[in-house]
């Protein structure tokens, strides 16, 4: 049987009935009858509840109506998913009540759904009878203040605890197709690198028992220096380098060389031409030339591929040292470090995301100088937030902006000055009636399930509080930038 097909029964039941099981919960313990009975004064009937095990009492999204006392058997809260499933948030046992913290902090309606989870009863109070008890039971509003500010305790750890694996999560699946792509290149550089090899093997048995002369040996020992000199030749644009392919490649074989336009475009690529090759065309006889030049390409291919698996090595490197960077240390002593390094390392961890919308980022590096001293990596979570932030609200092919400065002091030689950054996007601008509360903790526009409204928080706080800075928005329909000051002295030690 799904939850829904259970069935929840409401009954009046006289005040006087309820005082005594009121009294056996942990909220009015130490309350007497008589005092339960001038609070609730006024009131004929209160509502007992029967809830079979799963059923609901409270969808999520309800107007939130009642303060609830669980008088036998346990209740769960759960939070919606993204992808349709729910999460247990917390439990309310027998003697225990929940659904003071709505009243308390304003909230009207639900943010979870409230389920039995097993065969239980209930007394409901609504908004005014609850008001009643706390005022005329202070025992009872010491209970029940302490369970709001533990449940919210727990409420903001978890959501907090939620934040860094969204942030992680975006890390990882970044950090995971910027991988791939080098990863995959390497291994493909790799397996056409051992085809080469065997056919060098092949190329070179042929060749072997042929003696050698002395002006094929010298034509052969120069364009082997210039087959392992460099990776690539100076570019070229398109028309030119398919006019050169072309032209190599009907040379190759009015030659008579095997294979002439396999071969062509790959000599052209590492820089040979017509003039250069004219070496061994004279120096070989004609059934030799056509090994000859196979086997400097087999050769050239091979200086190529190793090239590209060198370059897909140092693309890993880079990002394995933009993780470190990005993850370094909180507990690590205090370092210099560079504002524009660590906007680097945030844009390589987000590369991905920002090449999948197509996001042209553009870079305005004037402050001088760019370092201040700080621990750890809390500059890089900022930078994630705001910069992802922007990504989220970027169009298609948009542009993102990334501008450092310096500011000089003013009329305050105690005060070294600030390292101001800014981060702009093109998106549709943050609505003037949200602009006041983005950097309230849980505040969030995002879909529900897509954000836990405490990355603008966290990056107010560790910018004001672990480094004494400012921030700022301004916002209008097609720019939001968000402006970040840093003081350029040593920041604060404590934890962001």
């Amino acid at each position: 049987m799904s939850i829904s097909e259970h069935s929840v029964e409401v009954e009046s039941v006289p005040v006087r009935g309820v005082i005594e099981p009121l009294r056996r919960t942990r909220p009015f313990a130490e309350t007497s009858a008589a005092t339960l009975m001038q609070a609730l004064a006024g009131v004929e009937n209160v509502e007992h509840v029967k809830a079979p095990a799963e059923s609901v009492l409270v969808e999520n999204g309800d107007p939130w109506r009642y303060y609830w006392l669980v008088l036998q058997g346990e209740m769960r809260a759960e939070r919606p998913e993204s992808d349709g499933s729910w999460t247990l948030v917390g439990n309310a046992p027998a003697g225990g009540g929940f659904g003071e913290s709505a009243f308390l902090s304003g909230v009207e309606r639900a943010k979870f759904r409230i389920v039995a989870t097993v065969d239980s009863e209930l007394l409901r109070f609504e908004e005014r009878e609850f008001w009643n008890l706390l005022a005329c039971c202070p025992e009872a509003r010491k209970v029940v203040l302490a369970d709001m500010a533990q449940r919210m305790q727990s409420y903001q750890v978890e959501a907090l605890h939620r934040e860094k694996l969204v942030s992680l999560g975006t890390l990882a699946a970044g950090l995971m197709h910027e991988l791939h792509n080098p990863g995959s290149a390497a291994k493909r550089a790799a397996s056409q690198l051992r085809e080469n090899l065997r056919r060098l093997q092949q190329l070179s048995l042929r060749t072997a028992g042929k003696p050698k002369t002395p002006a094929q040996l010298e034509c052969m020992q120069n364009l082997l220096e210039h087959a392992v000199l460099g990776c690539h030749a100076p570019a070229l644009s398109s028309v030119e380098e398919s006019d050169a392919e072309e032209a190599m490649s009907e040379w190759l074989q009015e030659s008579g060389v095997e294979n002439a336009y396999s071969i062509g475009p790959a000599l052209v690529g590492i820089g040979f031409d017509q003039k250069e090759l004219a070496c061994a065309r004279q120096s070989f006889p004609a059934e030799s030339f056509s090994d000859a030049l196979n086997w400097l390409e087999a050769l050239v291919s091979s200086v190529s591929l190793v090239c590209a698996i060198e370059e897909s090595i140092t693309r890993i490197s880079e990002l394995v040292m933009a993780v470190k960077k990005f993850a370094y240390d909180e507990r690590s002593p205090n370092k210099q470090l560079d504002v524009h390094d660590s906007l680097q390392s945030t844009l390589t961890i987000l590369g991905h995301k920002l090449r999948l919308k197509q996001l042209t980022v553009v870079k305005r590096f004037e402050a001088d100088p760019s370092t201040i001293r700080t621990k750890g990596s809390a500059l890089s979570q900022v930078w994630t937030n705001l910069i992802d932030n922007a990504a989220d609200a970027s169009a298609d092919k948009g542009k993102i902006e990334i501008a450092t400065w310096t500011e000089i002091a003013q009329g305050n030689g105690a005060q070294p000055g600030w390292l101001g950054v800014s981060i702009t996007d093109q998106g549709a601008g943050i609505p003037a009636d949200v602009l006041p509360r983005i950097f309230e903790p849980f505040f969030t526009t995002k879909p529900q399930g897509s954000g836990t409204g405490l990355g603008l928080e966290i990056v107010h706080r560790i910018v004001t509080q672990k480094f004494g800075g400012t921030i700022e928005v301004k916002s209008v329909p097609g720019e939001t930038k968000f402006i970040v000051r840093l003081p350029l002295k040593e920041a604060n030690s404590s934890e962001a």
